[in-house]
């Protein structure tokens, strides 16, 4: 698909949802076209850019030139000559950026509704928070508007928004992907993450964006030879859980068995002490470091702007005393011996990203509690320099998105993602019109639990044609001689998501065998024949989207 088509597709996407609490600022359409057209021209031209066509959200606290940097504050906010060199790198690689997205202000929360914009609401249940900081980022990825988002991640921000949304989070080992251009929340902490719709697309991100001058790569052991080896902690230890959550953990853990993983079992305890700590400890100082005195400006100046439990937080870390913050890294350091020698016979540790999913109204009445709750499993990640993973992993029994976290030493950014694909579940499905990311059908597939494997086309022995149908759609049909090849994503549902896309099909579509460009068979939509009468023959556009965009 062109970049320009993909922008085009983008803001149309954008106002279907109607969801203006994603983002602080968007890119006015032309101008983001305009950029667009000179990335379809590069390409043209014979340039290698391989995330042509792929749209990128920012969030608000990462250097965008021309747009504000607000961290989620009005009054906070200047305007950069230059990307920071996250943004920079996508863009290099042929990515157009729409905007800068929402966030809980400073990057300090985990539930994306500490923001003078505007609470973001779950992606999948807007009842739901969308979980934060990197709330905006998450879902406008999750309800297809872009391809790809950046976030940071101190205390899990690039991870628990992840889980709530059925996206992927990609966490990276610090120091990996530059904080240039970040305003900080902890600055020996952060890191840029990536979300995308599927792990292989957070990759690709996530190769453009690591630097060969940055943090140096050690020597890392040989692991012996033989099955993955991923820790699991007993259940006792996960502590309280919402409901089903358990039940999908474990069967998280079963996948895992089933693809060959050698589980064992991990004592917890030292990672959900230090847990405790982030917020808790002195660490919490840092963040006063980084924008305290602003705070207190704008306090003495009236507060406009500011969020009061933001506020609170941040401007209590004034008071910690000097020596309980060496207290607490002595203790700190005790806590990460133990914690990797717990890891040090294992590849990975599994746990749930987050113990449950509140309301908006949950998180309202307890705003402090709830925030705390959600960063049991993620804080103590970077007191403890590891790389993380977050992936969907199904459904809980009620329906609600459901993922868990790898996390493992730094600089086995690699594993974790290898072993991440043991995890995807599902059917495969092939969709080639309204079903594709980006267009009206496509949050049916999303709110089944699905996510997009791969783009590719179909065996050439397809016709394509416009069916007059609300919203208009086409229709495939297999004719063998005098085919062609045509455009299609390729999807993964979970197990009962195949059987519920079915039975609210409505006619003249149908489900049949879809053959691929390489020759495998999926589950696909296809369409009855007798509906085809006047329908135009589209063939030669390539597939629905180069139609669309004529």
């Amino acid at each position: 698909m062109s970049a320009l088509t993909r922008v085009r597709l983008a803001y149309a996407r954008i106002e279907a949802v109607d969801r203006p609490e994603i983002w602080i600022d968007l890119r006015p359409r032309a101008q983001a076209e305009s950029e667009a057209r000179a990335v379809d021209e590069r390409v043209a031209a014979g340039e290698r850019l391989p995330l042509a066509g792929r749209v990128l959200a920012v969030k608000g606290n990462i250097d965008v030139a021309g747009l504000p940097t607000t961290a989620g504050c009005p009054a906070y906010a200047y305007t950069p000559e230059a990307d920071a060199p996250a943004v920079a790198r996508l863009r290099a690689a042929g990515a157009v950026v729409l905007g800068t997205t929402n966030l809980d202000q400073f990057a300090t929360g985990l539930v994306g509704t500490r923001s003078p914009y505007g609470a973001v609401r779950g992606a999948l249940d807007p009842e739901r928070i969308s979980g934060g900081s990197s709330s905006g980022s998450a879902v406008a990825v999750a309800l297809g508007i872009v391809d790809l988002a950046l976030g940071t991640d101190t205390a899990g921000s690039g991870r628990v928004p992840a889980a709530f949304n059925g996206v992927v989070g990609l966490k990276p080992t610090r120091g990996l992907v530059p904080t240039t251009g970040v305003v900080p929340a902890c600055a020996s902490l952060d890191c840029v993450t990536v979300f995308a719709r599927t792990l292989p697309e957070a990759e690709q991100a996530l190769a453009h964006l690591t630097s060969p001058s940055g943090r140096a790569l050690p020597p890392l052991a040989q692991r012996p030879p033989g099955p993955w080896r991923v820790a699991v902690p007993p259940t006792a230890q996960l502590g309280e859980l919402d409901e089903g959550w358990a039940e999908a953990y474990e069967a998280a853990v079963r996948r895992l068995v089933a693809a060959g993983a050698d589980v064992r079992t991990l004592d917890l305890t030292p990672f959900t002490e230090a847990a405790a700590m982030l917020y808790e400890g002195a660490f919490v100082a840092e963040r006063y470091t980084a924008v305290g005195s602003f705070i207190d400006k704008l306090i003495s100046e009236g507060g406009v702007g500011l969020d009061p439990t933001v506020a609170g937080i941040i401007t209590r870390a004034r008071d910690i005393p000097a020596h309980q913050l060496y207290a607490d890294q002595e203790r700190l350091a005790s806590l990460r011996a133990r914690a990797l020698a717990e890891l040090a016979d294992a590849d990975a540790l599994l746990l749930p990203t987050a113990p449950g999913h509140p309301t908006l109204a949950e998180v309202a009445a307890d705003p402090l509690g709830a925030n705390a709750r959600l960063g049991r499993f993620t804080n103590s990640t970077n007191l403890f320099d590891l790389a993380a993973v977050a992936v969907p992993a199904g459904r809980t029994p009620a329906g609600l998105p459901f993922g868990v976290m790898l996390i493992g030493p730094a600089f086995t950014d690699e594993r974790l993602a290898g072993i991440a694909r043991s995890l995807e579940p599902g059917t495969s499905l092939a969709v080639v019109g309204a079903h594709l990311s980006g267009q009206p059908l496509n949050p049916q597939l999303l709110s089944l639990g699905a996510r997009l494997d791969r783009t590719t086309t179909t065996a050439p022995v397809y016709r394509l044609h416009a069916l007059d149908t609300s919203p208009p759609k086409p229709g495939l049909v297999h004719v063998g001689a005098g085919g062609a090849a045509v455009e299609a994503e390729v999807w993964s549902l979970p197990a009962d998501g195949l059987g519920r896309l079915l039975a609210a099909l409505p006619r003249p579509m149908v489900l049949g065998s879809v053959e691929l460009a390489d020759g495998t068979h999926v589950p696909g939509f296809l369409c009855e024949p007798g509906a085809l009468a006047g329908a135009p023959d589209i063939t030669s556009y390539g597939g629905w989207r180069a139609y669309l965009g004529r």
